[in-house]
């Protein structure tokens, strides 16, 4: 089995190109609806992120308010760096686990969507990377239009993330999105069907 790592930063165009591969008939394992598992009352990391921030942190319920949670991780560099030490371990053993239980059933690819894979350490558990790509002043038009947030806003979540030129350096292949929808259909059908043919030689 094959494992594609899939990254890029907010407003790369991440998700519209992952929508692509899925309407290709790609399975896809996406690492923030994993990691939402890792938030669930009770869990070890909840345990660990209310003796860090506090029951404030709660929703009434006692769900991880995860935009409060945010707030205080985006403005801090030192509480991302806490939050990712409690947080990434656990996800990263459940993405294994989905991995294996993928193998096991035999499917032949399957595509990892994580923002932060590299950050992580996760293109370790990959055979290859793609990085989704865009350039900045159209990330943050982008990004303004669909969260409704400042520019001001978007910068310093860019600014949070590592940059596009340090993902680009592990990557296999680089999606650039500044262009049109088909365009960047063409592109990852081009991409997966390479793959396809490939898998199928065995």
């Amino acid at each position: 089995m094959r494992v594609i790592g899939l990254t890029g930063g907010i407003g790369s165009g991440k998700s519209t190109v992952t929508q692509h591969l899925k309407d290709l008939g790609a399975v896809v394992i996406d690492a923030d609806k994993v990691g939402h598992e890792t938030y669930l009352p009770d869990t070890p990391a909840w345990k660990d992120l209310v003796a860090t921030w506090g029951t404030d942190l709660l929703l009434p319920s006692r769900e991880i308010d995860r935009k409060k949670l945010g707030a205080i991780v985006f403005s801090d560099p030192k509480n991302l760096e806490k939050l990712n030490s409690i947080v990434h371990p656990r996800l990263r053993e459940l993405l294994l686990k989905r991995i294996e239980d993928l193998r096991a059933q035999g499917t032949r690819i399957v595509v990892l969507e994580a923002a932060i894979l590299i950050e992580a350490n996760w293109h370790h558990i990959v055979d290859e990377v793609w990085v989704i790509y865009a350039p900045e002043d159209v990330v943050i038009k982008r990004v303004i239009a669909r969260n409704n947030l400042s520019e001001e806003q978007v910068r310093g979540r860019i600014r949070s993330q590592m940059t596009q030129d340090e993902r680009a350096k592990h990557a296999h292949v680089v999606i650039d999105t500044n262009c049109t929808l088909d365009q960047v259909r063409a592109k990852v059908k081009t991409l997966w069907d390479e793959r396809l043919a490939r898998a199928a030689k065995g």
